[in-house]
């Protein structure tokens, strides 16, 4: 499939990059209407998002350079040539998490009602994303029989952009029954990091493009510490809401 949507002054417009934005504004408006139904004003989220989104996608890609050193060391032109590809969402997520934090901190706004609202959206942008993947040949598996392999250079091989966009859009839909049952502030997030963070672990795996430390899988390790850190978070808040309750 051609990469190339369409073109503007000469200027491609990439499937990828449509498909990158389209997940951004649903992800956005998402966000709007959870944020209306909780009490949060909606400007707030907007600010928020103008700030965030930008400095996400500066650190999906200075995280995707980080673990390509070697080769953007000799290259320090194409550090900011986004459109040459690499970006990691798990910079965006560190990038726009910290980006929040600051941001309600100053603006005195609880950060884990605001990221609950915020992140519901997260994992359905991410589910559309991943499309761009497959449109672009990339971040595909290894070989593989099993009838819904794709080909990719005369090769069948595993779709796991297709594993992690099943898998996101799973957890939305989980998130957004969930929603108004939740039992304390900041649920809704801890358990997007933790689910998130497990099905990564396993589909990262498969892959065959990973970025690495070592000789180990840096989306696995980075994984395996949402898995862990969200349980720990899941305990600390449960059991503190459960204190100021009896208080």
């Amino acid at each position: 499939m051609d990469r190339v949507a369409f073109s503007v002054f000469g200027i491609d417009v990439m499937w990828y990059g449509i498909l990158m934005a389209t997940g951004m504004i649903v992800g956005t408006l998402l966000a709007l209407k959870e944020a209306k139904r909780v009490g949060i004003k909606e400007d707030e989220v907007l600010d928020l998002a103008i700030i965030a989104i930008p400095i996400g996608l500066l650190s999906a890609r200075l995280y995707y350079v980080i673990f390509n050193w070697e080769y953007y060391s000799q290259n320090i032109s194409q550090i900011l040539n986004f459109r040459g590809g690499g970006m990691a969402i798990h910079g965006a997520l560190i990038g726009g998490i910290l980006t929040g934090y600051i941001f309600t901190k100053i603006k005195k706004i609880d950060f884990l009602k605001m990221a609950d609202a915020v992140m519901i959206g997260m994992p359905l942008a991410q589910a559309i994303g991943r499309w761009g993947n497959f449109i672009n040949g990339e971040a595909h598996g290894g070989p593989t029989d099993l009838p819904w392999g794709i080909m990719v250079d005369g090769l069948k091989v595993h779709p796991t952009f297709l594993y992690e966009s099943i898998w996101d859009f799973g957890i939305f839909i989980f998130l957004w029954l969930f929603r108004k049952k939740k039992q304390y502030e900041g649920q809704l997030i801890v358990f997007y990091i933790t689910l998130y963070s497990l099905g990564r672990f396993f589909i990262e795996g498969l892959r065959t493009d990973s970025l690495m430390i070592g000789p180990l899988r840096m989306a696995q390790v980075i994984s395996l510490a949402g898995v862990v850190g969200g349980i720990i978070a899941h305990i600390y808040l449960s059991k503190k809401s459960k204190q100021s309750t009896i208080e």
